[in-house]
């Protein structure tokens, strides 16, 4: 039998393994990724003899075997974007402890105006979940969600699908959120770039989850009055920043990446000497976010409980990510090794179906185990060594790869996402509701996506 149909048979079983263990049995997905790793490079190894089993000298070079595959890409993938990943989570700590997040949604609140408030509460979103984890974006703004909806006499149920949806649309789409920035490291697309385009892209995704929320939410009547009032969170917080200090440490170094990637446009459009050093470096993800990172303790207030606590605490949640993004590596530095990315990647780009493909992809893996951020991780990583073979080769090309996964990694959210419980829960709706609501929504905001993504492909494939 052809060693590619045999090696592409593997992966199949592969990512079967991956979903069953995942989504039924509940494992850790760093455990569940490493394991795939081992099991498709041992299974590669006895069925077709590539890659080695352990590191052999071919031609004067050494051919790494399974072993240290697995373990140079796992540090490879550390390396190229773990300090960004632990830095993006402190910088959304930093917002949600401080208050920071609610002043940012007051003051689109303001812009738009309260006969606006699905619009508002989701453009809210839009902007807090480009830091901050969605879970944690939705229950940091429901107190304002149930005071906007009351005092506009609208059901809870469009004010909670608008919200989830717009946090949903960055969430999965732009840096420094930590699945994009997972993909955007296991593709190798420029994050600024990423970003650039993510902002874009996800602008459809958001319109359609507030277009689906007033249209379709309110058939569903959810009483808003219960829980505690915006008031109440507002004093909750001994001083909330200025809306200018909520929204520098976000924005500020999200235009220092989106200068670097201009800056090393072969145009050279900054020159070549010390104006282009200068925006390459403070560009540079890592710098970028540092400074972020310090503007936000500036709006803290430098106290121990911020420096030590809060970061303490960020970090233990990066450090989840981190493993997972790293197995991932591990994953795909097998897979790039055994070639099947060139076989089965040569089959595929014969469908021409271009940008559906890592969203379709995406999309069944995320359904299948809930995860967003493991769909992105998984879904780059077994895509990784096929692009070359896909067509998708040029700088945009990968952003683009990377925004179709992000966009199929909303598709769809049900009871094995734990954001479907999050949303539910703080919103009133029971299972039905649930459904009717989040996993409907969560389908059109990702077609929304998605229609975004192939807008850009016109102009930049």
């Amino acid at each position: 039998m052809n060693v590619g149909l045999i090696q592409t048979f593997i992966l199949l079983f592969t990512i079967a393994f991956i979903i069953y263990l995942t989504a039924k049995l509940k494992v850790n997905a760093f455990l569940v990724l490493l394991l795939s790793a081992l099991l498709y490079g041992l299974l590669s190894y006895f069925l077709t003899g590539t890659p080695p089993l352990l590191d052999v000298k071919k031609d004067d070079k050494v051919v790494q075997g399974v072993i240290n595959l697995i373990t140079g890409g796992f540090g490879s993938t550390l390396t190229s974007i773990g300090i960004v990943i632990i830095l993006g989570t402190i910088l959304g700590y930093f917002l949600e402890k401080s208050g920071a997040a609610i002043v940012m949604a007051e003051s689109i609140l303001k812009i738009v105006g309260k006969k606006n408030s699905p619009l508002a509460i989701g453009i809210a979103g839009y902007i807090v979940s480009i830091p901050v984890f969605c879970d944690s974006g939705f229950v940091i703004l429901q107190a304002l969600n149930r005071s906007l909806a009351q005092a506009a006499g609208i059901s809870l149920a469009v004010m909670a699908t608008s919200l989830s949806m717009g946090l949903y649309s960055t969430h999965c789409l732009v840096p420094p959120t930590p699945g994009p920035i997972a993909a955007a490291g296991n593709i190798g697309a420029d994050l600024g770039l990423v970003i650039m385009l993510g902002l874009l892209a996800s602008i459809p995704a958001l319109l359609a989850g507030w277009f689906f929320s007033i249209k379709y939410g309110k058939k569903i009547n959810i009483d808003p009055s219960a829980g505690m009032s915006f008031e109440e969170l507002k004093k909750s917080f001994k001083k909330l920043p200025s809306p200018a200090m909520s929204f520098l440490p976000i924005v500020l170094p999200l235009i220092f990446i989106a200068l670097n990637s201009i800056a090393s446009f072969p145009t050279n459009p900054f020159g070549t000497k010390l104006v282009k050093q200068i925006l390459v470096f403070i560009g540079n993800p890592n710098i970028a976010l540092l400074i972020g990172v310090f503007i936000a303790s500036i709006m803290t207030g430098w106290k121990k409980e911020v420096f030590d606590g809060w970061v303490g605490e960020a970090i233990k949640t990066s450090a989840i990510i981190l493993v997972i993004t790293a197995a991932g590596g591990s994953l795909g530095s097998v897979l790039r090794a055994s070639g099947v990315g060139n076989y089965l990647g040569n089959i595929l780009a014969k469908l021409n179906i271009g940008l559906l493909l890592p969203f379709i992809i995406a999309a069944a893996i995320k359904t299948a185990q809930g995860s967003s951020t493991v769909s992105l991780i998984t879904t780059s990583s077994i895509l990784a060594p096929m692009l070359t073979s896909l067509g998708f080769v040029t700088t945009p090309q990968k952003a683009l790869v990377v925004l179709a996964i992000g966009a199929g990694s909303m598709v769809v959210s049900h009871a094995n996402d734990s954001y479907f419980w999050v949303v539910a829960k703080f919103s009133d709706m029971d299972v039905g509701q649930g459904y009717r609501l989040q996993t409907l929504g969560s389908l059109v905001t990702g077609i929304g996506a998605l229609i975004g993504v192939l807008i850009l492909s016109i102009f930049f494939m």
